[in-house]
């Protein structure tokens, strides 16, 4: 057992200190558990992008001008959705909802009687509105009005998730008793991100609670089968639950809020510790010649040292690398889950020794027969691979190739793995609020871009502005994929509409300025007129143009049709020349994280492994060597990916992990590896080096990936979708990961074996 004799002194330390060690881990734990119950909730789409973000400032600053409320929609349907039955209905629950603190509703009723419609409707009035309903195309442009359907519109001016959770839950006492073929009603239905932002943030409260137990209980089975002691097992145990407190709790002192990927810092910190502390337990098991329990045991922590703490670097690293991320909850979940392994690394040398002393774990006697089986799978094992050698590399590396293919696409032939950040995508499909929300989105579109139109102070009311505005509205709703364009000009259709019956906006220059004028008195008398007009500085304007996404082609391409139409109006209106037009709010950041989720995957992933290969490379030496050890590392990555093709798991917020994830991950397992590859070297043949690296380290990675795989695949148990998919990806990484630690890489090895050791 190679050892340095100054690990071994300071372990001897640590092993005297373990009572103090043991009291100072206690009150670590109790400040840990007591900042996690601190920790806000934050899972809301709209903040997924950092704030430092070009695109977010400009949000930012549009925002300030225009503070919009939160929109939803109920849908009410029936076969005739005009009738007098079902326009009292609605009245009625209309009228209701308008009671409820902090939420306005609205519907073809409002716009009919300009007001809050009378308690009671005839058939007369009923006929009226039929006429006036379905006179013109803005209502269902609008969403208001379809052909089994009655909308109402909701507005929520909440200031905080309390309050919109508040709002939601009296909208529902109303309108879900409604549900399920009440008359005159066949089904009501709940539409917008209000809903759907309220079920992610309870699910990402939830979901740890969910799956951790789980975790724990096979956890527990797998270390007592491997180990045999409930010493060890209670050893263990402490120390995950010490180390995880600690490390979630760190996310209060560091202002990091909970996610809808925060999940994975305790469950990633959980499965690296707990492979770690096996690796460290099975050496401190193993006989030796050493009588002295305490010597023996500072000289097992001595010489796993520096294979944890290389293995532990390297995921370290691999999380760190996420903050090149844009993305908010990547960057945050990557550095605190950087911090908490270094607290994880600190645990396993200090408090997990303290405890093996304090509570006496056993170890293997020297007479032992414990895994017999293992010494004849690596005697069969070891020649069978240099037979194979190429063959088995050859494999590897066409399989690479396809991960990438499946990745990357291939020019003319297949499309890049799909993108996916729809807000739906992160909500249980089985929700019947994203269930009304997806049958709504088939006909109506729900992917919204804001076009911010900024002129000089005191010109937003121009008549030549206006009219130029018109214009691009008639320009982008020319296309088949925009469904609507609300802003100033449509205020005006809307009024246009209720006092002459034509929804039609004059063209000539002449007619402007009283349209103008109208306008003005419009902002001064309808508060949500204002949604679309500076008031304060007439200096800018809002366009908000609603379509479908798909209808454009790839991730953008909507975003791009609007911005290449407002450059050509701006070109050819005189009047728009000094005007300056951005893109801006939610949907835009929402289209931004999309087209960045790619970039997050392979900057992290390189300077990951940038950073391993040259920590390999300052421990180990041998540069060739270090990037044959890396092979199953990247087979793993990479066939994940032909997964995710086959089985149609998009990139998301949470898949785009992977790379980092799995890299730093399975480097554990190649550290330990080739740790005990340079031990064996002492038999002077690479059978012997290879024979002594997978009899040593070859049991410990078995368990880890065990570890490992279990840990992440209790993540299929999480109701929310990319967490979900992310571990059915991890877990089969994990596993091609530990075939290739027994085939590829060892081939691998024998290929270099006659620059390295004789055969």
């Amino acid at each position: 057992m190679l050892v340095s004799p100054r690990l071994k002194q300071i372990f001897l330390r640590v092993l005297s200190a373990r009572h103090a060690i043991v009291g100072a881990f206690l009150l670590l734990t109790i400040a840990g558990i007591f900042g996690a119950s601190r920790i806000p909730t934050d899972s809301s789409i709209d903040r997924l992008i950092v704030a430092g973000d070009p695109t977010a400032q400009v949000t930012q600053a549009f925002e300030k001008v225009f503070p919009s409320a939160e929109q939803a929609l109920i849908l009410l349907e029936a076969p005739d959705p005009l009738s007098l039955s079902v326009l009292q209905a609605a009245n009625q629950l209309e009228h209701a909802l308008d009671k409820i603190p902090h939420v306005a509703a609205h519907s073809v009723l409002t716009l009919y009687f300009r007001s809050a419609a009378p308690a009671t409707l005839s058939a007369e009035d009923a006929g009226h509105i039929r006429a006036f309903a379905t006179g013109t195309s803005l209502f269902r442009r609008s969403g208001l009005l379809g052909d089994r359907y009655f909308g109402i519109g909701l507005d929520l001016h909440v200031a905080s998730p309390a309050e919109r959770n508040a709002a939601l839950s009296a909208i529902d006492a109303l309108v879900l008793p409604l549900d399920g073929g009440v008359p005159p009603f066949t089904a009501v239905r709940r539409v917008g991100t209000p809903w759907l932002d309220a079920w992610l943030e309870r699910q990402t409260g939830s979901s740890t609670k969910k799956f951790m137990p789980l975790f724990g209980a096979f956890l527990m089975v797998l270390v007592f089968i491997v180990f045999r002691s409930w010493r060890a097992l209670a050893a263990i145990i402490i120390t995950l639950g010490a180390v995880v407190a600690v490390a979630v709790g760190l996310g209060a002192i560091f202002g990091w809020t909970n996610s809808v990927v925060s999940t994975l810092v305790p469950l990633t910190v959980m499965v690296t510790a707990t492979a770690t502390l096996v690796y460290i337990h099975s050496r401190y098991m193993e006989p030796d010649d050493i009588a002295d329990p305490r010597e023996h045991h500072a000289r097992a922590l001595a010489n796993k040292f520096l294979p944890c703490t290389a293995s532990m670097f390297a995921t370290a690293v691999g999380f760190a690398a996420l903050s090149v991320s844009d993305i908010r909850p990547v960057r945050e979940m990557g550095l605190w889950t950087a911090c908490g392994l270094i607290v994880a690394w600190v645990g396993c040398f200090t408090l997990f020794p303290a405890l093996q002393s304090l509570l006496r774990a056993p170890r293997l006697s020297s007479s032992s027969a414990e895994g017999k089986w293992f010494t004849a799978f690596v005697d069969a094992l070891v020649p069978a691979t240099r037979r194979h050698r190429w063959l088995l590399v050859a494999i590897a590396v066409l399989v690479m190739l396809c991960g990438a293919a499946a990745l990357f696409g291939i020019p003319g032939r297949l499309a890049p793995l799909q993108l996916e950040t729809d807000a739906l995508t992160y909500v249980n499909p089985h929700e019947r609020v994203a269930q009304d929300t997806r049958r709504f989105e088939t006909d109506n579109g729900l992917d919204v871009d804001d076009l911010w139109l900024r002129t000089p102070p005191g010109h937003a009311l121009d008549p030549e502005f206006l009219r130029a505005v018109e214009l691009l509205t008639r320009k982008l709703e020319q296309h088949r994929g925009i469904d609507s364009v609300d802003g100033p000009t449509s205020v005006l259709r809307f009024a246009r509409y209720i006092q002459s019956g034509s929804d039609q906006l004059p063209l000539d220059p002449a007619d402007w300025p009283k349209l103008s004028d109208d306008l003005q008195q419009i902002l001064l008398t309808e508060p949500n007129a204002r949604d679309y007009v500076d008031i304060a500085n007439l200096a800018s304007v809002r366009l908000s143009i609603r379509g479908r996404g798909e209808a454009f082609g790839p991730s953008g391409a909507m975003r791009r049709f609007v911005e290449s139409t407002w450059s050509a109006m701006q070109a050819s209106e005189p009047a728009l020349h000094d005007v300056q037009g951005v893109l801006a709010g939610k949907g835009v950041l929402s289209g931004t994280i999309t087209e960045r989720l790619l970039p997050t995957l392979t900057q992290s992933f390189a300077l990951t492994a940038s950073v391993i290969f040259l920590a390999f490379l300052v421990v180990f030496r041998s540069p060739s060597a270090r990037l044959m050890t890396m092979i199953p590392s990247f087979f793993a990555i990479l066939s994940v990916f032909i997964v995710m093709r086959v089985t149609g798991i998009p990139l998301n917020i949470a898949t785009i992990l992977i790379g980092s994830t799995i890299l730093g991950a399975t480097e554990n397992d190649q550290v330990h590896f080739f740790y005990h590859l340079q031990e064996g070297r002492s038999s002077g043949t690479t059978s012997g080096a290879l024979r002594h690296a997978m009899l040593t380290a070859g049991r410990p990675i078995v368990f880890a990936t065990l570890i490992n795989t279990s840990g992440f695949l209790a993540l299929a148990l999480s109701d929310l979708p990319p967490m979900r998919q992310f571990g059915v990806v991890s877990a089969s990484a994990f596993v091609l990961a530990l075939a290739a630690d027994f085939t590829a890489l060892p081939a691998a090895l024998w290929m270099l074996s006659r620059d390295k050791l004789s055969v």
